[in-house]
């Protein structure tokens, strides 16, 4: 199996490390209510939120790009909440399964060639949280959600927030 789905053995190993690390827990809730107790917010620490997955299972980064040429993302549509506007960002199935280096930032390429908006402060660093860990514990999550209206407090701070900085996604 690890031959012929070399991304599902980067997504164990990853949780795996991840429960090591007491990190899954407090992100488990990415693109849910941030205020909602987890056992283990209390003991993440800025270091350990910092921590990328992709520093994990290095053996297992695929040497050549498996999804070259193929879209990572599908669309992208503007909503509007209650808290302010909204960009909905719909990932392809090599979006969702792509370890490749780099892949993360071809990826936010493409979400603000298809809406120069996205480039919005913080917006980046939600796209990315969401990239690395709304993939690894809601991997079929429809779309995720990047709103401009929340502050730009960096990556680290965006991660804690569970990738939700200023307040639960209603």
């Amino acid at each position: 199996m690890a031959q012929r789905y070399p991304h599902r053995l980067v997504t164990r190993r990853r949780a795996a490390a991840l429960l090591g690390t007491g990190l899954l827990a407090s992100v488990v809730a990415c693109g849910a209510d941030a205020s909602a107790p987890s056992a283990d917010i209390g003991r993440t620490t800025t270091s350990s939120a910092s921590a990328s997955p992709s520093t994990t299972a290095q053996a297992a980064i695929p040497s050549v790009d498996p999804y070259a040429g193929q879209p990572l993302i599908d669309d992208v549509t503007w909503t509007e909440t209650i808290d302010g506007p909204r960009l909905l960002v719909f990932p392809t199935q090599a979006g969702r399964q792509t370890t490749f280096p780099g892949s993360d930032e071809r990826a936010w390429r493409e979400v603000v060639d298809r809406s120069a908006d996205a480039d919005a402060p913080g917006m980046r660093d939600q796209f990315i949280c969401h990239w690395a860990w709304a993939r690894l514990v809601q991997p079929n999550k429809p779309s995720w959600n990047l709103e401009p209206w929340r502050p730009a407090v960096g990556y680290p701070a965006t991660v804690e927030a569970h990738c939700n900085p200023g307040g639960p996604e209603r």
